[in-house]
């Protein structure tokens, strides 16, 4: 009974560390039209960097956090990334003071530090506490919390923050003089202020709590290397070729889901949509998502396997992209929110399938994998040079199907075989 205890108590701790970085991550697709309106950027490009200075944080940090990891813990480390974010939260309101888009880009990528070290503790501990066949039904419960927390967090900030966005951008674009204009655009820009003065302040208590928390320590190296032989010859975590693979494949499917997430955006209004609508389209795919996190909760691995989840996913996410260049206007939206349904499944599968028998390499590992995440750096970057009048001067639908069609391809080349290369089976 007391172990079941600790257990449960060790899902609800974890669950609402993934509820806070996931209100936090998908904050993302409402920053991004509010900070090209208010810091007068010219194209989706500029605009996009939000998600690029976000996302490349994991790319420099999650070596760096299994190197902290390795002398905090998983505890303290995840503590001490709450406080990384709360650091983050508040270079916002210097930005928003001089409506500086590098100082608001520097805060967001202070913020990806704090969750890639969250990140890189909290998903191999969500991995290991139980069955590693359960994993994914795990992951998926963390999904829920990440992503019923992302769909509501565009709404409460556009809420916020982009009230009457139309006529705002409107009366921006009219502004009579250079003077009233720059007024209009101080006042937006400070909108951002208060909300995230208290995200600061919540993230620093909740880095309390975890840190005076009972939240057991997991030390995956005594308990997986015991099970584990073939991790114990090893040498190396570049010995593990479905773990490279698995990075590889975390970076198209970040880089897929950020498409869907934050990038249906900018493609709404590509499409004539407004404003007004368009800040509202990322909780649709997050919506989307969770839909496609309780079916994982209840079908793995009770009906399919890990490996299973992630070949239908891949396969779906193709169907649904190319259902959304041959359409148009709001049905071209509805598929893009649906490749959430196609993406929910997918990091919840990938990741205990790139772990699996890693023993005492786990922690690495783990970090490598979240180096993936800078997917969703790349891959809209590429959406927005190939959108740019600078650039390819595609139309959003082509470069949008260019962006994502090879990224499933790939997800499900490795849920066929990618995941059993160099394993013995």
């Amino acid at each position: 009974m007391q172990k079941a205890n600790s257990y449960s108590y060790s899902l609800f701790i974890i669950g609402t560390l993934f509820f806070i970085f996931g209100f936090v991550t998908w904050l993302n697709g409402t920053l991004i039209p509010f900070l090209r309106l208010a810091c007068d950027l010219q194209t989706d490009a500029q605009a996009l960097l939000v998600t690029f200075a976000f996302y490349m944080a994991y790319f420099f940090l999650a070596l760096p956090s299994s190197a902290i990891l390795g002398r905090t813990g998983y505890k303290e480390g995840m503590a001490l990334g709450l406080v990384v974010m709360a650091a983050g939260a508040l270079l916002f309101i210097p930005a928003a003071y001089a409506r500086s888009f590098p100082l608001f880009l520097s805060g967001l990528f202070v913020q990806g530090m704090g969750l890639s070290l969250l990140q890189t503790a909290s998903n191999p501990y969500i991995s290991v506490i139980g069955p590693i066949e359960s994993a994914a039904s795990r992951i998926s419960i963390m999904g829920i919390c990440n992503k019923v927390a992302g769909a509501l967090s565009p709404l409460v900030l556009s809420a916020l923050v982009l009230s009457d966005a139309a006529a705002i951008e409107q009366q921006i674009q009219e502004a009579a003089n250079t003077v009233l204009r720059t007024e209009l655009l101080e006042a937006l820009a400070r909108r951002i202020v208060i909300p995230y003065a208290v995200m600061a302040a919540v993230l620093v208590l909740l880095a309390l709590l975890i840190r005076l928390s009972a939240l057991p320590e997991v030390e995956t190296e005594n308990s997986e290397v015991a099970s584990d032989k073939e991790a114990g010859n090893k040498t190396s975590v570049l010995q593990f070729p479905h773990l490279l693979l698995g990075a590889l494949c975390i970076f198209v499917y970040v880089g897929a889901e950020v498409m869907a997430g934050d990038v249906i955006g900018p493609y709404g209004k590509a499409q004539g949509i407004s404003l007004d609508e368009t800040k509202n389209f990322t909780s649709y795919t997050l919506w989307s998502m969770v839909v496609g996190y309780v079916v994982g909760i209840f079908a793995i691995p009770k009906f399919i396997s890990q490996q299973q989840a992630l070949k239908y996913s891949a396969v779906t996410g193709l169907v649904f992209s190319v259902l959304a260049y041959l359409t148009q206007g709001y049905t071209s939206i509805l598929f893009i929110a649906l490749l959430g349904l196609a993406n929910a499944l997918m990091w919840p599968a990938i990741f205990p399938l790139a772990i699996d028998g890693l023993g005492r390499f786990t922690k690495i590992g783990s970090a490598l994998l979240i180096m993936g995440i800078a997917g969703g750096a790349v891959i809209p970057q590429i959406y927005g040079w190939m959108v740019s009048e600078h650039g390819l001067g595609l139309n959003a639908q082509v470069a949008f199907t260019l962006c994502v069609l090879p990224c499933y391809f790939y997800i499900l080349y490795y849920s066929v075989s990618g995941y059993k290369a160099g394993k013995r089976f």
